[in-house]
């Protein structure tokens, strides 16, 4: 029997079929122990969230849409092997990317304490050996490059790109996850910094409008 049962129990009945039905619509398969794990993560999210205001979503069938699949809606661009989540907060997209996808290799970086504590709880209980929780300013994280560094949660572009400059490889990328009023930010990327491609994602049971702008250095 699997060490989630206990946690999954706590979740209402509503939640695995909404997920189901997301992963679904978004023509995503997941092998039984992966179900588990995004299950677990929703349990633990919630769970935390009433103590340590992980995040402002309250309702965990919200949860499945605004995070989770929120977060599995990237997947198709997602290569790696190495990733990093930057301003991961709770762990999103970083730790549903790495369920989803066991071969990447995941670091995700956030100054904030009491979440970077939660990423390490849900590594921990959900079993996750391809994560790495970092806790740093991004202006002071030093490391290796990286093949890919997303993000669902910096404020603009042009901040996403200047800070994190040296991270990507050199022929890494940007992928960053935005609403839809984004054409202005793109003006004003930094010299040597293009649009590589724009995709519109489609978040099952969302209505808001989202795209990924992924960017790559000297196109």
């Amino acid at each position: 029997m699997s060490s989630l049962i206990p946690l999954l129990k706590t979740l209402p009945t509503s939640v695995a079929p909404r997920l189901d039905q997301g992963l679904s619509q978004l023509a995503i398969n997941v092998e039984d122990h992966q179900r588990e794990q995004l299950l677990g993560l929703l349990a633990l999210l919630h769970k935390w969230n009433r103590a340590y205001n992980l995040t402002a979503v309250r309702d965990v069938d919200d949860m499945v849409s605004r995070h989770v699949l929120d977060s599995a809606v990237a997947l198709p661009y997602v290569q790696g092997p190495k990733l990093l989540d930057v301003g991961a907060g709770p762990g999103l997209p970083g730790l549903v990317l790495a369920i989803l996808a066991p071969q990447l290799d995941v670091t995700l970086l956030d100054s904030n304490g009491k979440k970077v504590r939660f990423q390490r709880q849900a590594v921990m209980e959900l079993g996750l050996k391809n994560v790495t929780p970092v806790q740093a300013r991004v202006e002071q994280f030093q490391a290796a490059t990286f093949d890919q560094v997303i993000s669902r949660a910096f404020a603009s572009l042009v901040d996403f790109v200047t800070l994190t400059r040296q991270l990507p490889s050199p022929d890494g990328q940007w992928l960053a996850m935005k609403g839809p009023g984004a054409d202005d930010e793109l003006r004003e990327l930094p010299a040597g910094i293009c649009l590589h491609e724009r995709h519109l994602l489609e978040v099952p049971f969302e209505t808001a409008q989202r795209q990924l702008l992924i960017l790559k250095a000297e196109c």
